[in-house]
Order: structure tokens, then C-alpha cells, then sequence
């Protein structure tokens, strides 16, 4: 069975730029568009339809007739940036955008699109901190008795910011060591707390803080939960001394006759 050979990769444009020495110094906006059309320009396909108005020795305006690949000059920067984008046209009013080249200094570069741009970014972060989580897993250290540790050693740089990292520590601990919180009490806490969020009054002693009128005899609640007055536990009561001092008058004396 013959072997099958893959077909070679596309070439990534992205990664290409293309110059003419000759032509650098003479650009306008009048000769970029036969400045990009040269054949040696790998960006620049031959097949478009420019290359057939310039076989017809046509002018640019005859693009908008024409239907298929065609490159126009979309945007320009006197003296250095030229924007010419390559499109498929559909009508004379209508074509869809495939690719934007620019041109800086001479030179011509493949616009990347908005695809290429977030790809780009993604993996530029993910490579910077695989790197730098790589780094700081090259200087933590495990022992049983302390567990994780950092060890900078190595660095001398990080050797030299810990350092002073622990000495600023140190200070600081020292310096804050006669703060006013620090220095308050724990019961001075609570009674600020307790001031500023009382607890709820039971009910029983919401009736003793009451004020009395006068005459008016302070209520007790019974067992039952319902309020009575206290003259009446105290007539009702088998201890009652004022009843006792009622009920309990001497006989009336005896008149002799």
C-alpha cells in the first residue's frame, strides 16, 4: 500500500510582510494600489479582478461593474498607512470584506482578524502564568513540622524583599502594640454592645418599671398568665393582715344593769 503523503499546512500570513525597495520612496495614495499588485507581493492574488482591468488597461472604476475577487484602497494615512482590503463582490452595491492588509513604511502586513487577536491573547496569559506559577512552585518548600514554607534563596532579589518584608512585619507589630483598641478591655466592649443593643424586658418586669397612679395597686400575674390586682391576693390570701385587722374587732362591752 503506498504511502499517502499529507497535504503541507496552510502558510500562516500572519507571521509574513512584504516590501519592494524600488518602489518604497515613490508610494501615494495615486500608486499604492500597483505598489500591493505586484506579483512578487505573496499577500496578492492573481486571479482577482484587478488583475484582469489591468491586462484590459482599464481603470479602477470598473471593479464596481464586475463581480468576483477584487482588493480596493480603503483607508489612508499620509505618508505612512495605507489600508487596502481584499472583498468579494456581489453587485455593484454589495461585497463581503475577506481580509484587510495595511502598509507602514513600505512595508505590507495581513491585518489580523477579531478571532486571531483574542487567541492571541488567551494564550499569551495562559503562557505567562503557567511561567509564573512555575516559578513560585520552584520555591515553596514542605516540612512536616512547619508544612509550607517559601525559600528564596535562590533569588536573590526575593531573597532580599522577604527580608525586608519580615522586618517591616516585626516594626509594625511593635508599633501597634499600644493601640487604643488593643488597649481596651473586653468588659468595656461588651457594655458599648450591651448599650447600643439592649435585650428585650421580660413582661414581668415591664409591669414592676411601670409607674403606679395613685390609689392604683401594682398588678401581679398569676399563674395562669392572667393579671390580678393585689388587693385581692391579699383578700383572698390565709395570711391576709388587713383582713385580719378587720374581722378581728373586740365584743362590744356588756352595760351593767
Amino acid at each position: 500500500m503506498a504511502n499517502r503523503q499529507m497535504p503541507p499546512a496552510p502558510e500562516n500570513h500572519l507571521r509574513l510582510s512584504w516590501h519592494d525597495t524600488q518602489m518604497m520612496a515613490s508610494l501615494s495614495p495615486q500608486t499604492v494600489m500597483d505598489y500591493f499588485c505586484r506579483k512578487s507581493n505573496p499577500f496578492y492574488d492573481h486571479l482577482c479582478n484587478n488583475e484582469t482591468i489591468r491586462m484590459q488597461r482599464l481603470g479602477v472604476e470598473h471593479l464596481h461593474n464586475m463581480m468576483g475577487l477584487e482588493y480596493i484602497l480603503l483607508h489612508v494615512a499620509e505618508p505612512i498607512l495605507y489600508v487596502i482590503r481584499k472583498q468579494h463582490r456581489h453587485n455593484p452595491s454589495e461585497a463581503t470584506p475577506i481580509a484587510d492588509y495595511y502598509i507602514i513604511g513600505g512595508t505590507v502586513y495581513k491585518a489580523p482578524d477579531l478571532g486571531n487577536v483574542i487567541n492571541a491573547r488567551i494564550l499569551n496569559t495562559v503562557v505567562n502564568l503557567q511561567s509564573a506559577f512555575e516559578e513560585t512552585s520552584s520555591y515553596a518548600r514542605y516540612h512536616p513540622n512547619k508544612g509550607y514554607t517559601w525559600d528564596f534563596s535562590s533569588n536573590k532579589v526575593l531573597s532580599d524583599k522577604s527580608k525586608s518584608d519580615k522586618k517591616d512585619a516585626n516594626a509594625g507589630k511593635d508599633d501597634n502594640s499600644g493601640t487604643l483598641f488593643q488597649k481596651q478591655r473586653v468588659d468595656m466592649l461588651l457594655a458599648e454592645l450591651l448599650r447600643k443593643f439592649p435585650p428585650p424586658i421580660p413582661p414581668m418586669l415591664q409591669n414592676l418599671q411601670q409607674p403606679l397612679q395613685p390609689g392604683q395597686l401594682p398588678t401581679t400575674t398569676g399563674p395562669d398568665g392572667a393579671a390580678t390586682n393585689s388587693a385581692e391576693n391579699h383578700a383572698t390570701g390565709p395570711l391576709d393582715i388587713a383582713t385580719e385587722s378587720i374581722d378581728m374587732k373586740p365584743p362590744p362591752e356588756k352595760k351593767s344593769k
